[in-house]
């Protein structure tokens, strides 16, 4: 089974209200589909080398200006019905250790991995800063 939608887009453990109605998660894929959880037996979570978000919402790793535009020319990040532009930044570890927790994720997939071998260095979310603590 296979989303189009990531864990941060889930109207249940998504950045709510930035959320699409359904549950782009493998709770929503086996509901939808009636296969029984003890059936499940390896989860691999795909994920690209880089962030990108559609519309708004909450992105601690948004390259903006030049930057973003430049990660996403590279990365052909347009809609592919609308063409409407991804809004594109780093990679973030936290996102992708939620979407694990939530996901029951064994292994993961990394695409896109080749459109940062232009940069020099990648940076890489670890955690994220509230009033000056982690």
């Amino acid at each position: 089974m296979e989303g189009a939608q990531g864990t941060g887009l889930d109207v249940d453990f998504g950045t709510y209200p930035y959320v699409t109605s359904s549950n782009p998660t493998t709770g929503g894929a086996l509901i939808g589909t009636g296969i029984p959880f003890q059936h499940l037996k390896h989860v691999i979570g795909i994920t690209k080398a880089y962030t990108t978000r559609v519309g708004e919402g909450p992105f601690p790793t948004e390259l903006l200006g030049e930057a973003g535009e430049k990660l996403r020319q590279k990365g052909g990040e347009f809609g592919a019905t609308t063409g409407r532009p991804r809004r594109c930044g780093w990679f973030d570890v936290e996102m992708l250790k939620h979407s694990v927790r939530i996901n029951g994720i064994t292994s993961i997939a990394l695409t896109k991995i080749d459109i940062l071998s232009d940069y020099d260095t990648i940076p890489v979310a670890t955690g994220y800063k509230l009033n000056g603590k982690l």
